[in-house]
């Protein structure tokens, strides 16, 4: 049985300092695939992370978890832009708006939400802390 917490994490400045360094590196990532699957026309998760895998990895430091995320966070951006074009949400085909959409890479920005889960994270009580070394804020939604 899974249970999900809601939690706040209380870094201290060099820590912050991190996660925001960390959160910025993924989605720098992601906004990398994201043009490798707007040349390569592979915006399908096996298909991307064939093209994207170790060069995430490599080149901004991520974990295999984070780099999985990105690649998955990239293609399900590209899931949505389709829906969104097939519904004609974005006018109609040949529409400048429609063109504008479907011209470019999606980007993300450089402060968009992350996911985390147990693999890139992992709690350790008796330790007072997370691979991260982050304490946390006891929650107020409690069971």
């Amino acid at each position: 049985m899974k249970l999900v917490v809601r939690i706040r994490l209380l870094p201290t400045p060099v820590q912050a300092a991190a996660l925001e360094a960390n959160l910025h590196a993924c989605n720098e990532a992601a906004t990398w695939a994201a043009h490798v699957a707007f040349e390569e026309k592979a915006a399908k998760p096996l298909a991307l992370r064939k093209h994207t895998y170790q060069q995430i990895k490599a080149r901004w430091n991520l974990g295999a978890q984070a780099a999985q995320h990105a690649i998955k966070k990239t293609c399900d951006a590209y899931t949505t832009l389709r829906a969104n074009l097939r519904n004609g949400n974005c006018g109609k085909p040949g529409s400048t708006l429609y063109e504008k959409a479907a011209g470019k890479p999606v980007t993300f920005r450089a402060d968009a939400a992350q996911p985390y889960d147990d693999r890139m994270l992992s709690w350790q009580h008796e330790q007072r802390g997370r691979r991260l070394n982050a304490p946390v804020a006891e929650s107020p939604w409690k069971t």
